[in-house]
């Protein structure tokens, strides 16, 4: 089936490299850095554009918020011929050190989602693919930025998993203030675990693009730090946004060349 059911995508309209974000409000913002850029479709949360880059088509796609919207997503963009994803993003920093505006390069995810259960067994990794992570920390690296690697975690719930400081108490972000025991220490267990980052869609990309055979990988920018609470430091976030696209784009350039190198 050429035509795919949710996006309405159709084979000429996906390329082979694909560029991920959120929001649609991102899309043309990453195109803007590529060649020869159109807008190919725009539905629901999804707003798809295809531009060029070093000669070679690269899809530029929103994903919507969480798991569900991503999973179907890669699912209609994998079956008209998409094999390698880099997702650019924003998080929460957890890991110790990280501060506004730093980079974090995920190397894998904790699977606290529900989209990428539903796929294979609970004990099954969420784990980027070397070559997209390797391009990436290279170019991170070139750029000169504040970055980490490591591990995300990957949630479906953004009030219920985040947290904020009200005087030097921990407590839900959810306004109704409810919060169940059992989310009392979650974010102090992950920092123990050594996660560097929250955030709500590289579980189920490295997932499921494992599981199809395909690459990926994602760098997102910390917005800010975990638990949420007011600071003095300010942050660009449009420069920093740009920064990390930079950063995405030449990593998917980067793997380009390699694989034309390889042919």
């Amino acid at each position: 089936m050429d035509k795919q059911l949710i996006t309405g995508l159709e084979r000429d309209q996906v390329a082979e490299y694909v560029l991920l974000c959120g929001e649609p409000e991102r899309v043309p913002k990453i195109s803007s850095m590529l060649g020869a850029t159109e807008e190919t479709a725009s539905i629901r949360e999804f707003t798809v554009h295809n531009g060029t880059l070093e000669g070679t088509r690269v899809t530029v796609a929103s994903t919507g918020i969480g798991g569900p919207s991503t999973a179907i997503l890669v699912e209609e963009l994998a079956n008209l011929g998409a094999h390698t994803f880099i997702r650019i993003g924003t998080s929460g920093g957890i890991g110790e050190g990280l501060r506004k505006g730093d980079f974090v390069i995920a190397t894998g995810a904790v699977r606290a989602d529900g989209t990428s259960k539903s796929y294979t067994w609970p004990e099954y990794p969420a784990v980027a693919d070397y070559q997209v992570v390797s391009a990436l920390v290279h170019n991170a690296r070139r750029a000169g930025v504040r970055f980490d690697v490591g591990l995300s975690l990957s949630v479906d719930g953004f009030y219920s998993e985040n947290k904020v400081l009200r005087d030097g108490e921990i407590g839900p972000m959810s306004g109704s203030g409810y919060m169940p025991s059992f989310m009392v220490h979650r974010l102090s267990d992950a920092k123990k675990m050594r996660i560097r980052n929250i955030e709500m869609e590289n579980g189920t990309i490295f997932t499921l693009c494992s599981l199809l055979g395909l690459r990926a990988g994602a760098i997102c920018t910390v917005s800010d730090v975990v638990p949420w609470h007011p600071t003095e430091e300010v942050l660009n976030f449009e420069k920093n946004i740009l920064d990390c696209i930079k950063i995405g784009v030449e990593g998917m350039r980067t793997i380009m060349t390699q694989d034309k190198a390889k042919r």
